[in-house]
């Protein structure tokens, strides 16, 4: 996603003079097209995240948009005291933006991987945070996140093509609407594209589970979304984060509020290190059951009880 993240800032910033984009010495054979197009507006800001968020701060407040990169663990938790007190107290247009979510950085360790940034930055006045899960939704994200011009956070990561007769309502993009739906899969970011591979092929899946894409906090749950949960047996939730202050955890109060409530409600999330060793994002998914294979069989488990 990161190529469509720079494409967007590109076209963003020729059209709003208030845009700037600071990285933290990081985006090298990627983000040069901007640096030729912003000029001063483009700003390497070394290896200081603290001191990042801090400039940003300051820009915001004279009216500058802000656009802070760096890979997911740098920009989340380094920084975190500086977007607390200097950027969400005062709702300023400040945009952290985090390459590499979750496991994404794999074999580089916990160090590099990014598993409880929900919970640390969600629960911050002012925040909407945006977790996109295919490619073709960064552009109208990062134009809703210069719009909105408030703090906000953006995890990127590896997603492909919006799939055919998608459709956004509210927090959530219903990226397969089952025909005789038991279960309703939920997934945050790229793991959808895992869950669609678990159901494909599979008729009896591709027949009974919907799977609904969050992909915007704090979460609305649409009329359309309701109905959707409201009628469902068995709600699954699929997130490469822990099960703290992730989307399982967040939907369920709301589920709650609403009084909705399945029959069952099962919650896959990132297991961190149960086997004390560090591998690619794909070893780390099986070992927490996020990769297709675990979730069909999860999936296939579960529609026989329902």
């Amino acid at each position: 996603m990161r190529v469509e993240f720079s494409q967007s800032i590109e076209k963003l910033a020729a059209a709003d003079e208030s845009v700037v984009f600071i990285t933290g010495d990081l985006g090298y054979n990627a983000f040069e097209n901007l640096r030729d197009v912003m000029g001063p507006r483009f700003i390497n800001a070394g290896v200081a995240e603290q001191n990042m968020v801090g400039v940003a701060a300051g820009m915001a407040y004279k009216g500058f948009k802000v656009f802070c990169y760096s890979i997911a663990p740098f920009v989340v938790y380094r920084c975190l005291e500086q977007f607390r007190n200097d950027v969400c107290f005062h709702n300023l247009p400040v945009f952290l933006v985090a390459n590499g979510g979750g496991y994404g950085y794999g074999i580089m360790g916990s160090s590099h991987h990014t598993l409880e940034d929900l919970a640390c930055l969600s629960g911050l006045q002012h925040v909407t945070a945006y977790v996109p899960a295919f490619s073709d939704e960064i552009e109208p994200m990062v134009q809703h996140i210069a719009t909105q011009a408030r703090p906000t956070y953006l995890r990127l990561g590896a997603g492909k093509k919006t799939p055919v007769d998608s459709f956004q309502t509210g927090s959530f993009k219903v990226v397969h609407a089952a025909e005789n739906p038991e279960i309703t899969l939920v997934t945050l970011g790229p793991i959808t594209n895992n869950a669609l591979f678990a159901l494909h092929e599979q008729e009896n899946l591709l027949k009974s589970v919907t799977v609904l894409a969050a992909n915007t906090f704090p979460l609305e749950i649409s009329e359309t979304i309701h109905t959707i949960l409201a009628g469902s047996s068995a709600i699954v939730i699929a997130e490469e984060h822990i099960s703290t202050g992730g989307l399982a955890q967040q939907l369920s109060v709301q589920l709650l509020e609403k009084g909705i409530r399945p029959d069952r409600f099962v919650s896959l999330h990132a297991q961190g290190y149960p086997g004390h060793k560090y591998g690619s994002q794909q070893y780390h998914q099986r070992l927490s059951q996020l990769d297709a294979a675990s979730l069909a069989e999860s999936l296939q488990s579960l529609l026989h009880h329902v």
